[in-house]
């Protein structure tokens, strides 16, 4: 399959089955997702692996920044999360909003990679993700900020991912504004 094959083909799937790669299969797809554009090298991400106890952990975290007496079931939708954290780096070139875009980046290939695999994906997030108790719960440092989990999981035998409109190109691709010449009045007054 082509890349373009691929990306045409990626579909998010709420609904896993508790199959998920090992950590070596997902070693591999993690160090083929760090190619992604990176100025400065920085690698301005990490990634977190949750899995079993993990997640009922982080089921707990979110009742709390919820302000819930039961933990969330939500991590529990898929046998394998992998936290997508922004590890901001100090750089007078390379500003925090491209070095968070880079860790989007990083997330992105590795659902595509996964996806290409065969392995179910859905990246999920949630107000919860800034706040103290899910940051606390996955040892975030004071200058990373957690932006979502990507859910990986078998695809379910005879189940179909959800639908999602086709993308028109043409209205989302752009030329600059043509330059209108001004009026010689209009010149003058400026």
């Amino acid at each position: 399959m082509s890349a373009l094959e691929a990306v045409r083909a990626r579909q998010s799937w709420s609904k896993v089955d508790d199959t998920a790669p090992t950590r070596e299969e997902l070693l591999t797809y993690v160090t083929a997702a760090g190619r992604v554009a990176d100025h400065s090298s920085l690698r301005p991400w990490r990634l977190i692996e949750l899995r079993g106890a993990d997640r009922e952990a982080l089921g707990a975290a979110i009742a709390k920044a919820e302000g819930d007496k039961s933990p969330s079931s939500k991590p529990l939708r898929a046998p394998l999360l992998i936290a997508v954290v922004a590890s901001y780096r100090k750089s007078d070139k390379v500003p925090r909003w491209e070095q968070e875009a880079v860790a989007s980046g990083v997330a992105h290939m590795l659902s595509l990679l996964l996806d290409e695999a065969g392995w179910g994906v859905l990246w999920r997030t949630g107000h919860y993700t800034r706040s103290k108790a899910v940051a606390k719960v996955h040892g975030l440092g004071k200058d990373e900020e957690l932006l979502g989990w990507l859910y990986v999981g078998g695809k379910p035998v005879g189940r179909r991912p959800g639908r999602r409109k086709a993308v028109d190109a043409r209205k989302l691709i752009t030329r600059l504004p043509k330059k209108t010449k001004k009026s010689k009045k209009a010149e003058k007054a400026e």
